[in-house]
């Protein structure tokens, strides 16, 4: 089989390049990891490690024109193990991306990632536009126990760090606490504020980026979740060896087929052929939040809000929809 190449890996392989010990650096402070604070197993190794390692290590402080590279670092040194591609069917894509994504984060779902860090390709309607892909992954902070749904947008002109602070809160608000964060920073090195408003039109931006990985994450996806890794006994103690080439994984080819057969039909917002009144042709329902009661039905019930994914509703069986195995899983264990 021919080696695949994508521009995934060939970033990686620069980095690599760039910065020579950094993969076993990162093995090193994994090693370490209670000695270092500790951090929960869904997260490779927290942004501070990657500091370390641009900045020269020590008291040394990583210049502004170079802060980036922290987190582009991070991100690849989190990808590397898996270093899985999420290719979207375009319908499924298409659906997920008109989704709104209302009310606040479902961030105990980010929990669920099928890897340290995933990289989810887009469609050509985002590559006509520059956007490739984006890197996923979650950071914590060893200091304060602050977590991040961490992106990393891969364009035709730069790899753009974005971190989204997670919380009972909006991602509006996700993106103001991300300004507001940043202000001590530009204060101490006696900068202008680097944010002074968030535009709406960024959060409107960042909602279809934002579904696409919590899609990924959801109990009802329609991939085949890949194997975690498993680190190998050395000489040197446990090691994780990365795959020698990117692991391609499809996502969504029997939602997607559905989709298309139905779609010569048009229909409302529900999936119903527009003034028919007949059965709902297969449609994805968009991603919504859902109010329910949980508790004994003769004692104390409590009312909760949970998140549900886009759902496929009224899928016909058919022998050209390939089958999906979801294996039952709870998310990765925490500290």
């Amino acid at each position: 089989m021919p080696a695949l190449t994508h521009r995934a890996r060939d970033l990686l392989v620069a980095y690599g390049k760039r910065y020579p010990d950094a993969w076993r650096q990162f093995d090193r402070f994994r090693d370490d990891r209670q000695a270092l604070g500790g951090w929960p197993d869904t997260v490779f190794c927290p942004l501070a490690g990657a500091y370390a390692l641009v900045s020269g290590g020590g008291d040394a402080r990583v210049p502004l024109a170079q802060i980036g590279e922290v987190a582009r670092l991070a991100a690849l040194a989190a990808w590397r193990p898996t270093q899985g591609i999420f290719r979207f069917d375009p319908d499924l894509l298409a659906a997920l991306w008109t989704s709104p994504l209302s009310g606040d984060l479902p961030c105990a779902l980010l929990r669920y990632l099928p890897a340290w860090c995933v990289y989810i390709e887009l469609g050509a309607a985002q590559r006509a536009q520059g956007v490739h892909g984006i890197f996923a992954h979650l950071e914590y902070d060893t200091n304060d126990g602050a977590e991040e749904l961490r992106l990393l947008i891969d364009t035709d002109t730069e790899l753009l760090p974005l971190p989204l602070p997670l919380g009972p809160w909006t991602l509006a608000e996700a993106l103001e606490r991300m300004a507001a964060k940043a202000q001590p920073h530009a204060q101490r090195l006696g900068l202008p504020p680097l944010y002074t408003h968030i535009d709406p039109a960024a959060t409107a931006w960042l909602e279809p980026l934002v579904s696409l990985v919590l899609y990924l994450c959801s109990a009802e996806a329609d991939y085949v979740r890949p194997p975690l890794p498993v680190a190998r006994q050395t000489k040197r103690g446990p090691r994780l060896f990365p795959p020698e080439q990117p692991q391609a994984w499809a996502v969504g080819v029997r939602i997607g087929a559905a989709l298309r057969a139905g779609a010569p039909a048009a229909r409302d917002d529900t999936g119903t052929a527009a003034g028919t009144g007949s059965r709902p042709r297969p449609h994805l329902r968009r991603a919504h939040w859902h109010g329910f009661w949980s508790g004994p039905l003769s004692g104390e019930r409590t009312f909760k809000v949970k998140w549900l994914p886009p759902i496929p509703v009224n899928l016909a069986p058919g022998a050209d929809l390939p089958a999906v195995v979801h294996p039952v899983r709870a998310p990765l264990a925490r500290d």
